[in-house]
């Protein structure tokens, strides 16, 4: 009777989407590789105006994301070593608090694979289990403050300086981390270590320990996910691949009885079915959704180093993401950082305050947003009451979906983090870029994140110095800007423009009027870090949109670590 109702409910549930995709198919534009351009249209009104004209866009494109979004949320808070209610608490939080306080328009927040690796190594450094669960709310809550003061001092521009290598190491490393411990929950292994170099040790006896009927399941949704990406079909993009993914492993689920507690035998092995180990298990009563910091984590040694790793890759993660959506965003809008940060910090303080993970700014999502139609925050608000309305009434449902399921969604994203074409990439860039890359990940992956990113830091300010750079100039350029004619503007720096000193001269190009010639005469920079060289080019590209130009002259006289434009640069020779 009882495995009867979980097929009706089930069946309900395959429905619902079914029809859902049905009604929306005319509406939806396909999730492609590129995002399509439209300067022409006539930028869509914010707020309740906003809401009015492009509802019919934005409610599709919520759906949608509830579905992506949904599945993640449960496996990243699996993952994060809490409750899978938190993971639902804070994309609700996300969509429907911070989206209508956010300075973007068309991104979306809510939990991110990149704060796993944060989240459970500070569950497990402030007490683990349920205690440190509640006292990693009290960090989470700490930290979302602390983003919210750092953005009404207007920060966000900060997260941009961060050494890019270094920045796309610590990502890479999370990647990696996620792998390996993610890896044996896919394949139904209980996880021999804890560590992420004594889980690389021990994969082979995972790989061999795994339990077929997971494995089986876990292993084609990572099919799913791999062949999804190549598929040209609209009608099958159309769908999303999480959603694919959770929709198999329901089906594979029920023929393997996982609702039922037993053992089978499998070429001579006897493995075990165990519905509380290998399901999501979700409470049915509401009143017991919601869970409360320990404020006596204060006093713990670790406290205020886990809130300052939540913060620091929060911070990061949301600006860049905000950074990169803006370039995505087929209006051409810009973000206010500084309010997006704060808006962020905000919501995870109330996220973490009720029992949820913390928010970032999730590119992915935004990424499937906008190439789904989506015109204003609306989209965002829409994706969170979606969640929160299947929730309140359908939770049951939600306790059907195999772990597996979740861990293969976490692996595929793990790779994506850390796929070999980012090794290569950087690489391309130069071999100073491949040596903090690869340093951050090492010390990372045998420390923790806090102390790699800062390893990585250190070693780019002392290879910096090793190659010519002075102390005094580490945190202090030399820029000036004249008019040299009308509308002819030259920015004219002395010594070397790198990563920690590029504030300064931020400053003085965003004094430059719109609509004028720029001409950068480089003839004496001394050295320009990828750092540099990439916002320059940021620079360029975003001045185009005010109708002006920007030249770089001098250039032809610094050596290039490499062949790739964005590259280091040293000066040979004196004009």
């Amino acid at each position: 009777m009882a495995l009867r109702s979980q097929k009706e409910l089930w069946n309900s549930f395959k429905s619902m989407a079914t029809g859902q995709f049905q009604a929306i198919s005319g509406l939806q534009t396909a999730v492609a590789a590129e995002v399509p351009d439209a300067p022409q249209r006539s930028v869509p009104t914010d707020r309740l105006a906003g809401l009015r004209e492009n509802w019919r866009h934005d409610i599709v494109s919520g759906f949608i994301l509830f579905l992506i979004a949904l599945p993640l949320s449960l496996g990243i808070a699996m993952a994060s070593g809490m409750p899978p209610m938190s993971g639902i608490i804070a994309a609700c939080i996300g969509g429907i608090v911070v989206s209508q306080i956010s300075g973007s328009y068309v991104t979306i927040n809510g939990p991110a694979a990149g704060l796993i690796v944060v989240i459970l190594d500070g569950v497990q450094a402030l007490g683990g289990g349920a205690q440190g669960y509640h006292n990693t709310l009290t960090a989470i809550v700490v930290a979302g403050l602390l983003l919210f003061v750092l953005g009404l001092f207007k920060a966000g521009e900060l997260g941009k300086f961060f050494p890019s290598s270094v920045v796309h190491g610590m990502l890479a490393s999370i990647g990696l981390i996620i792998i390996l411990k993610q890896l044996p929950i896919m394949l139904g292994v209980v996880p021999p270590a804890k560590e992420p170099l004594a889980l690389l040790a021990k994969l082979p006896f995972i790989i061999m320990s795994a339990n077929p009927y997971v494995a089986l399941i876990g292993v084609i949704g990572l099919l799913i996910l791999i062949v999804h990406t190549r598929i040209k079909m609209p009608m099958i993009r159309r769908i999303p691949a999480p959603i694919l993914v959770v929709l198999s492993a329901c089906w594979l689920s029920s023929i393997f009885k996982f609702t039922e507690a037993h053992d089978y035998t499998f070429m001579g092995q006897v493995f075990s079915i165990l519905p509380k180990k290998l399901l999501v298990q979700i409470p049915t009563d509401c009143s017991s959704y919601l869970s409360f910091p320990d404020l006596t984590a204060f006093s713990m040694p670790r406290f205020f180093p886990v809130v300052l790793t939540i913060a620091l890759v929060q911070g990061i993660e949301t600006v860049l993401s905000c950074s990169a959506v803006d370039k995505l965003d087929p209006f051409k809008r810009k973000a206010d950082l500084s309010r997006d940060l704060s808006a962020v910090g905000l919501g995870s303080a109330i996220s973490g305050a009720i029992g949820g993970l913390p928010l970032i700014t999730e590119i992915v999502r935004s990424t499937a947003n906008i190439a789904n139609g989506a015109r204003t925050r609306y989209s965002n608000f829409f994706h969170g009451l979606f969640i929160l309305v299947f929730v309140l009434t359908s939770a049951s449902m939600l306790n059907r979906i195999p772990l597996a399921a979740l861990a293969a969604l976490l692996v595929f994203t793990g790779y994506r983090l850390a796929a070999p074409r980012v090794f290569k990439e950087t690489h391309e860039i130069g071999w100073e870029q491949t040596v903090l890359f690869v340093g951050t990940i090492v010390v990372t992956l045998a420390t923790d994140l806090l102390i790699g990113v800062f390893t990585g830091v250190a070693l780019k300010l002392f290879l910096h110095i090793i190659r010519g750079v002075k102390p005094i100039e580490l945190f202090k350029s030399r820029v000036q800007i004249e008019k040299t004619g009308d509308k002819q503007v030259a920015v004219r720096i002395v010594g070397p423009a790198i990563f920690s000193n590029y504030m300064s001269i931020k400053k003085q190009l965003d004094s430059i009027e719109p609509g004028q010639k720029v001409t950068f005469e480089l003839d004496r920079m001394s050295f320009v870090d990828h750092t540099v060289m990439e916002h320059f080019h940021d620079f360029q590209k975003d001045y185009k949109c005010t109708r002006g130009t920007v030249t770089f002259a001098g250039l032809e006289l610094h050596k290039s670590t490499s062949q790739h434009s964005q590259s280091s640069r040293k000066l040979e020779k004196v004009s």
